[in-house]
């Protein structure tokens, strides 16, 4: 077949071949029409000249076309081409996708086109369209290689297109990866980089044939997926999931992420892009807060506990503003286990909103660490804390106040000055302080804690490592970090007294006997009974006992009411 195959007489394809050739000098799109009865197709000899295609004019162009479609491509392409049995279920073909060119590249292209109708029939008889060649730079992300968020834009405006032509509904999911940012401030920039471009491969891998994924903003991917429910949906995620569920390795150093997930179903959840968008980053958001590595697919309950959070967001920055305004400190007493009297208490953060409702911890304290708001609270905590701690040296010169400490404090470059100038201020010893840092925010730069940790025990702070046995790696903590005090879990004591629950009381004796070699003190959190207590004290040998048998958390004045004006510290 040569370059001009001859076009038959009388055929509807002649005509648009010549309007191909005007055509032509004023743009550089290609442009295809394809006669569905013959199979026959003519293209704009441009397309001849970038692609093996054999001629401007020629039969069966999957035969042609298709091969040069990138394999990961393909089953979206097949999909799209479908074609409708009706002018009804006409939504014609919009479709972007990967093809090699004549140089052996592949280049992304965008594929639109149009079904004309016999009105005898009511059958496609001629297919008509134009293909764009789109600029990495404009559609693609240059990283990963996946086609950015305007080219998910215009997925998922395809896709609600579909719906409202013949009632296909589907879903819309962001993937994000958890604790990215700790990724790229442990090792750099360039490693974080390499990190998405493997997490685009695994990802892609695992997705059913003909979905796409896309590249969004930092460490967020999308897919637009049609015809699902929810349990398909989770089938996906679970996929994905399950496919970051064990290390992996670039340029010698091991990593470990975990992938969040937010979902939209359509057209349940809206019925246009933004609202969409908004609802699943939404969703993503709240995955994220609520302990990461989970989908959460968006409810209009899910929705208004968002909103509510924002909300929240502004409020504890209006309270900071006002100089802490609303914040309070409550104090837990700690007791020694042998001598049973009170040598310490934990400071525990209190809130109490504009309109004088007192807030969950486990509310605003995650905002204030993901905001960053907690580098000017952790400033108040902690001098506040040292405040009271003077005061109460006053009745009992053992006092300590153990002080909770964020990861995001310990970044801080201004917080070790701080300390140093509150001690000196309030005149206190350095040992009465203790600096807690729950084991589930350590990460795995070992060597950037410990140089922190270092600079506050030599000032003579003690750093404590709190609900210690919780994490999956807890042993690796107690060998990497560098502290003076571990706290037991209550997840360990709940059924210590069990007969049949001997592995507990063994796994508690022991740890505290592995902390006491090491020159480590050992204190017991959620110590709720006297036979727990006596337990604890006499069999695991602790050092110090935290629980609601000798105190809840207490006002200032309570605490003081209870604890050193006459009545006992001794459990009841």
């Amino acid at each position: 077949m040569n370059k001009r195959t001859n076009i038959p007489q009388g055929s509807i394809l002649r005509r648009i071949s010549l309007f191909f050739k005007m055509i032509q000098r004023t743009t550089d799109d290609y442009y295809f029409a394809t006669d569905i009865d013959e199979n026959l197709i003519t293209v704009s000899a441009n397309m001849v000249n970038d692609f093996e295609v054999p001629s401007e004019c020629f039969y069966d162009m999957d035969r042609y076309w298709t091969p040069l479609i990138h394999p990961d491509d393909l089953d979206g392409f097949y999909e799209s081409m479908k074609i409708p049995e009706s002018r009804k279920a006409n939504i014609g073909h919009d479709y972007e996708y990967r093809v090699k060119n004549r140089k052996g590249d592949y280049v992304w292209v965008r594929c639109r086109g149009q079904y004309a109708f016999d009105t005898r029939t009511d059958k496609p008889f001629l297919f008509l369209g134009c293909i764009k060649k789109l600029a990495q730079r404009n559609h693609a992300d240059e990283l990963t290689g996946l086609l950015n968020k305007y080219q998910f834009e215009h997925a998922v405006k395809v896709a609600l297109n579909r719906y409202r032509v013949d009632g296909t509904g589907g879903a819309l999911m962001v993937l994000g990866i958890d604790n990215f940012k700790i990724v790229n401030e442990t090792y750099n920039r360039h490693y974080g980089d390499e990190v998405l471009k493997l997490a685009a491969k695994m990802i892609s891998d695992v997705l059913p044939a003909g979905v796409m994924l896309y590249k969004m903003d930092g460490d967020e991917f999308a897919l637009v997926i049609q015809d699902v429910d929810t349990e398909k949906v989770e089938d996906i995620y679970g996929s994905i999931q399950k496919s970051f569920a064990r290390p992996h390795n670039i340029d010698g150093k091991q990593f470990f992420c975990t992938v969040s997930c937010g979902t939209v179903l359509f057209p349940q959840a809206g019925k246009d892009y933004l609202v969409l968008h908004k609802h699943a980053e939404a969703a993503l958001d709240l995955a994220k807060k609520d302990g990461k590595n989970k989908n959460c697919i968006f409810s209009k309950e899910n929705y208004n506990r968002w909103i509510r959070s924002l909300s929240m967001r502004d409020d504890l920055r209006v309270s900071i503003e006002r100089g802490c305004e609303g914040f309070s400190l409550f104090y837990q007493p700690q007791v020694s286990a042998k001598e049973n009297r009170i040598i310490g208490a934990e400071a525990l953060l209190r809130w109490r909103n504009p309109k004088g409702r007192m807030v969950s911890p486990m509310e605003f304290i995650r905002i204030l660490e993901e905001t960053k708001m907690i580098i000017p609270v952790g400033h108040w905590i902690f001098e506040t804390a040292v405040k009271q701690c003077k005061e109460w040296q006053e009745i009992n010169p053992d006092m300590s106040i153990s002080i909770n400490l964020s990861y995001e404090q310990i970044k801080d470059a201004s917080f070790k000055d701080f300390v140093v100038d509150c001690l000196k201020r309030y005149e206190i010893a350095p040992e009465q302080i203790v600096l807690e840092l729950t084991e589930s925010t350590i990460v795995s730069d070992w060597s950037n804690i410990n140089r922190q940790f270092d600079d506050f025990r030599k000032l003579g702070i003690r750093i404590a490592m709190d609900d210690f046995g919780t994490g999956y790696s807890s042993l690796a903590y107690l060998k990497n970090l560098s502290c003076d005090i571990v706290k037991i879990d209550r997840a360990f004591v709940t059924h210590i007294t069990e007969k049949d629950n001997a592995f507990d009381r063994r796994l508690v004796g022991v740890t505290v006997d592995l902390c006491h070699s090491v020159n480590i003190k050992c204190c017991i959190e959620g110590v709720e009974t006297e036979e727990e207590y006596a337990l604890l004290r006499d069999i695991c040998h602790a050092d110090c006992i935290q629980g609601y048998l000798f105190g809840r958390p207490e006002s200032p004045e309570n605490f003081e009411l209870k604890y050193f004006k006459g009545e006992s510290t001794s459990a009841e």
